[in-house]
């Protein structure tokens, strides 16, 4: 794999660079050749996150395998879900505190700069190509226009795209623990119950994430919405939950998890939307995270736009504005990877 992102063709084959993806669930490292202008792929794993306890160890299993030393790697960082001050930070669903020079020191790494990954998503969107985004709005890209990112996975994720003399600067956010707020009877309802589980505040991240889609439906069965499916009941204690729901809603064999993907995605769309205004992104709107891909069906629906849309006097405004869903799920480990070679 190669992915262009300037430089001249006919240069020396540049620095290996190490990049490192951190979300609440995985954790995503891989090597890269910063060479002619483009990343080559050298080596890449994706570790569990909950079978370990911190970056340290990931860094350890994944040198472990991967055909080079820490030595080797001229230059590294890593995108973490969490805010970043003076290299470190910690990872609210995840509980680890990550220092960028304590890890690099423990790791054998001559530094490692530690990024949010929003930002890092950010960097890498610049590297995709047509077919890795999908289009839920055409809109009228301004490409002088702001952009943001907004993902939701296990949290929910939000960056903004400045544009800045002539280039998009990524600009971290915690933009997902912001206060929820619901537009209608239902959600009002749902607000309510929430903030009796969570003993008060509701941030956006509590309603649109992978464990805001199971709040949902939990609400929706214990408001009597519709009986429990037996079928999906086994299916939540075997797997993944949210994956469990999303997949009955969208195969159509149970009225609960459809409703409550109906309401989530009504809701992340409502949130995109006002990301979209607190950016003024007229240059485009990505949504990204690990969840979006999987009900791309469900994003084309209609609730998601409809949500999107509905911004009273600046409807027209938000119309326009080009909505596209991020399909490569190593975007992140890529603007990392980018953002290393340029600090090589």
């Amino acid at each position: 794999m190669s992915r262009p992102f300037g430089g001249r063709r006919g240069e020396r084959p540049g620095p290996l660079v190490l990049a490192g993806d951190v979300g609440g669930t995985k954790v995503v490292v891989g090597l890269f050749r910063a060479e002619a202008g483009s990343l080559r792929r050298v080596h890449t794993e994706t570790f569990a996150a909950a079978e370990f306890d911190s970056l340290e160890q990931v860094l350890a299993s994944f040198f472990a395998h991967a055909d080079a030393s820490p030595g080797d790697v001229d230059s590294a960082c890593v995108g973490a879900a969490g805010p970043v001050d003076d290299n470190a930070t910690y990872t609210p669903n995840l509980a680890w505190e990550i220092d960028g020079d304590r890890t690099a020191a423990a790791a054998g790494l001559g530094g490692l700069h530690l990024i949010n990954d929003l930002a890092a998503t950010a960097e890498g969107i610049g590297l995709l190509s047509g077919d890795q985004l999908a289009t839920l709005q055409p809109g009228e890209p301004d490409p002088e226009g702001n952009r943001a990112v907004i993902a939701a996975g296990t949290g929910l994720g939000m960056a903004l795209l400045p544009r800045v003399d002539g280039r998009w600067v990524p600009v971290a956010t915690e933009g997902g623990h912001q206060e929820w707020a619901p537009r209608t009877d239902d959600e009002i309802t749902l607000l309510r119950a929430l903030r009796v589980r969570y003993g008060g505040r509701v941030s956006v991240e509590r309603v649109v994430s992978g464990p805001g889609l199971v709040a949902i439906y939990e609400h929706l069965r214990r408001a009597g919405f519709a009986a429990k499916d037996p079928e999906l009941r086994d299916r939540l204690e075997r797997t993944d939950p949210a994956q469990a729901i999303s997949q009955a809603a969208r195969a159509g064999t149970d009225p609960l998890a459809a409703r409550a993907l109906e309401l989530f995605v009504a809701a992340y769309g409502a949130a995109a939307g006002d990301l979209a205004l607190v950016g003024l992104a007229t240059g485009g709107l990505y949504v990204g995270g690990g969840i979006a891909p999987k009900i791309l069906d469900a994003l084309r629906a209609g609730p998601f736009l409809a949500a999107f849309r509905d911004k009273g006097r600046f409807r027209e405004l938000v119309e326009r504005i080009p909505v596209r869903v991020v399909l490569d799920p190593e975007t992140a480990l890529l603007g990392a990877a980018l953002v290393a070679a340029r600090r090589a």
